[in-house]
């Protein structure tokens, strides 16, 4: 873990609390060459209302989770995620380390674990470079 992993992750927490998803607030920031090039945060497509779970607190199916919001930036402009960084507040889902490893992400740093590990597997088993750091280590 270097200065810059600790710095850009305290950025994504910040990109998290954007988020209006009342269940789990994440966020994302992509960096290459120590510029940020993308940033995302888990919620709703654009043009729909800032509501991501239902009555029952169960998070709709079309929310965006916060990586992928980054990617899909990331595809509207002139930039290029590979061999780029992608910090996260949590370790991603199965469906979006399959664009981690498309985009061309080389490296993850995230805090906290998701629920479900096949995501990390997937991308360790794709040679991409993986760091936790936890909230304790970024409090020092």
């Amino acid at each position: 873990m270097n200065k810059f992993d600790k710095a850009y992750l305290k950025m994504a927490l910040e990109w998290a609390n954007l988020s209006y998803c009342k269940r789990k607030q994440v966020g994302a920031l992509i960096v290459k060459d120590r510029m940020i090039i993308s940033d995302g945060y888990n919620g709703t497509p654009s043009g729909f209302e800032n509501c991501c779970e239902d009555e029952g607190g169960k998070t709709h199916w079309y929310v965006l989770h916060a990586e992928a919001n980054a990617i899909l930036k990331l595809a509207s402009s002139t930039q290029s995620a590979k061999g780029a960084t992608l910090y996260l507040t949590l370790s991603p889902c199965k469906e979006c380390s399959k664009l981690i490893l498309q985009a061309g992400i080389s490296r993850l740093v995230y805090i906290n674990e998701y629920s479900d590990d096949d995501g990390i597997s997937f991308l360790r088993n794709h040679n991409i470079e993986i760091e936790q750091i936890s909230d304790c280590e970024l409090k020092k």
